[in-house]
């Protein structure tokens, strides 16, 4: 709901209300609260691609991937007919009704991400694996127990950090979905509340894009983690000396 109707009022408002800045802010903050609204029921998996790799780790049992997939997609699904309902009457008045993929008043890009017009679906595939790696590498960085990982308390606000520098970053190009919980969803509820299967084939079938890459940005973040960072750290109970002088000297 956050990131959603942060990009509604800055395209409905024609950015009189907000610029891109804004639409980052809006996702980082959605992403810190719905940490700290799940984290302690079911450990906030808010990203299938994550619950994914989780499960393929194993992680998490593969027999309750089902529960998360469906609860990520109705919160997700949820949150598109929640800001369709809060910005209905903006809606009408800024498209005048004719709700449109593509073209100079289209919406559909408040609810799903597209990729730019001068994108490629290589260049958008890459875009959003990369994105992805960088997000589960900083998530496994702030969360590495035998590394220099955060203060304790501290993780929810520094994954919502997170999100918003890979927003500022790496956004221009495709929207950066990251989530294919984020992305498919909404693109649903577009299809059903009035832009039609176009949401489906604009931008060269994107569409699977968000899904796939980031599934695959996923393992691959977990790989080269655990090959540059997580095989060279030291066991938590043979380190505690070495790495508190480390702390010292540093301060």
């Amino acid at each position: 709901v956050f990131g959603l109707s942060s990009v509604a009022q800055v395209v409905l408002g024609r950015q009189n209300f907000g610029q891109h800045l804004n639409i980052n802010l809006g996702f980082g903050i959605g992403v810190t609260l719905g940490i700290h609204a799940a984290g302690g029921i079911s450990g906030a998996h808010l990203n299938a691609a994550i619950t994914i790799t989780h499960c393929i780790l194993g992680n998490l049992p593969w027999i309750k991937l089902p529960a998360y997939l469906i609860g990520q997609f109705l919160g997700s699904f949820t949150a598109a007919a929640t800001v369709f309902g809060i910005y209905y009457d903006a809606l009408y008045d800024y498209c005048k009704g004719n709700f449109t993929v593509t073209g100079p008043t289209a919406t559909a890009s408040i609810f799903s991400t597209y990729p730019a017009p001068y994108m490629s679906l290589p260049g958008s595939f890459f875009t959003e694996f990369l994105a992805t790696v960088m997000l589960l590498l900083g998530i496994l960085i702030i969360h590495d127990e035998k590394n220099n990982r955060a203060l304790r308390g501290t993780e929810a606000l520094l994954t919502g950090i997170l999100v918003l520098g890979i927003g500022i970053g790496m956004g221009m190009n495709t929207g950066y979905a990251i989530n294919p919980s984020r992305d498919l969803p909404p693109r649903i509820f577009t299809a059903i509340a009035g832009w039609g299967t176009d949401v489906f084939t604009a931008g060269h079938h994107w569409w699977w894009i968000p899904i796939i890459a980031p599934t695959l940005g996923s393992l691959t973040g977990v790989f080269i983690h655990k090959i540059f960072i997580d095989f060279h750290n030291l066991p938590v109970t043979g380190c505690g000396n070495e790495k508190g002088q480390t702390a010292v000297e540093v301060s």
